[in-house]
């Protein structure tokens, strides 16, 4: 089975304040982008990444894979208006539906071998894999009256990457963009299918803010001793 790894690196890092964006910030003397990109080679060699950029950081992409990797298994795609969009772009570039499809967020640089391949396990026998870690704190919901508490177990925070087959993925991003639609598993659900959830990891955090870079480097520092 052909798999493919669509990275999305779009984000423009406002939430970081920096004029860099996240995804080119050094980690552990490496920009972020390129620990994901090297754990998903490190899953399966024969993976194609497809990497979604700005259009004004594509040269800095480009940079980083030519320090870093096979520039023959991997391709450069302009992101989009949302994440919807960018993810658009880079399903454009898949023309085998017969396919596992992975999207992953560029910033989740703690992704791990063992949940590729777990991710890759299910959707190769439901169709989807969604990863998924329990809810620890207290949660909850505002109402039309005010807000009231609600049982946290009944809730899963969700992470990427985020594994479907082909003929899903690719079919439900023909359909108009929504503004509900903040993850790939939100588009397949209004494509009208069923997703399957995967155990996820704590480790695998999204780096948004500067304390998670400093969290993140401890990590990768720990995984090493």
């Amino acid at each position: 089975m052909n798999k493919y790894a669509v990275i999305v690196a779009g984000g423009t890092g406002t939430r970081m304040k920096t004029t860099i964006p996240k995804q080119f910030l050094i980690l552990k003397g490496k920009p972020v982008l390129y620990y994901s990109i090297h754990t998903f080679l490190q899953a399966y060699d024969d993976c194609k990444i497809i990497l979604v950029l700005p259009e004004n950081h594509i040269a800095a992409g480009q940079e980083i894979i030519d320090a870093f990797f096979d520039y023959n298994k991997i391709q450069i795609v302009m992101g989009g208006r949302t994440r919807f969009h960018s993810v658009q772009n880079g399903l454009a570039l898949i023309t085998d539906e017969d396919s596992i499809i992975f999207v992953h967020d560029a910033v989740r640089a703690l992704v791990s071998v063992a949940l590729i391949l777990r991710c890759y396990a299910s959707a190769l026998e439901t169709g989807s894999a969604i990863p998924t870690i329990a809810c620890n704190d207290s949660v909850r919901i505002i109402t039309d009256d005010g807000n009231e508490a609600v049982d946290r177990n009944n809730f899963v925070l969700v992470q990427t990457p985020q594994a479907f087959h082909g003929k899903i993925l690719i079919p439900a991003f023909h359909i108009d963009y929504k503004n509900k639609f903040t993850d790939e598993a939100s588009v397949v659900e209004a494509f009208g299918l069923k997703i399957s959830l995967v155990e996820g990891e704590d480790q695998n955090i999204k780096i948004t803010k500067p304390t998670d870079l400093v969290l993140a480097e401890a990590m990768l520092v720990a995984n090493d001793n």
